[in-house]
């Protein structure tokens, strides 16, 4: 039961924060390396977008895929690493987004990545059964 509820949590997180990415595009292009962009060759608004609607679709999946569980578990740590490099490119610039417009809340962002990773990763574990009393 508590992966469960952890795992609502996660996509509800995730959903918020996909449909910031489209309210919020501007606020979020500050989070997009300049590299990123030449290595996607996408623009910054582009990305901020793409990764509004992958948050979205994880989000989704988490819920309606039980399934697919644990290759979503997988998806999600996997973009949760891949936007990594944003938040520390954010903290190094010192640029603020919504919620994150100190140098400790930029900073703190970075320790809270591998959370969510892990997190991905146990919410989407299958849970043991405890085996009763015979």
């Amino acid at each position: 039961m508590t992966r469960t509820v952890a795992r609502w949590i996660l996509a509800a997180g995730l959903a918020a924060i996909g449909v910031l990415h489209f309210v919020q595009t501007r606020g979020f292009r500050v989070v997009v390396p300049d590299w990123a962009t030449r290595v996607s060759r996408l623009d910054k608004e582009t990305i901020v977008v793409a990764s509004g609607v992958v948050e979205i679709g994880l989000a989704a999946a988490l819920v309606a895929l039980p399934r697919e569980r644990r290759r979503v578990g997988w998806a999600t740590a996997a973009f949760f690493a891949a936007v990594f490099p944003g938040n520390v490119h954010q903290w190094r610039t010192g640029r603020s987004t919504p919620g994150l417009d100190t140098d400790g809340r930029r900073f703190g962002r970075l320790f809270l990545q591998p959370l969510l990773l892990v997190w991905a990763l146990w919410a989407t574990c299958p849970e043991r059964r405890s085996q009763g009393r015979r």
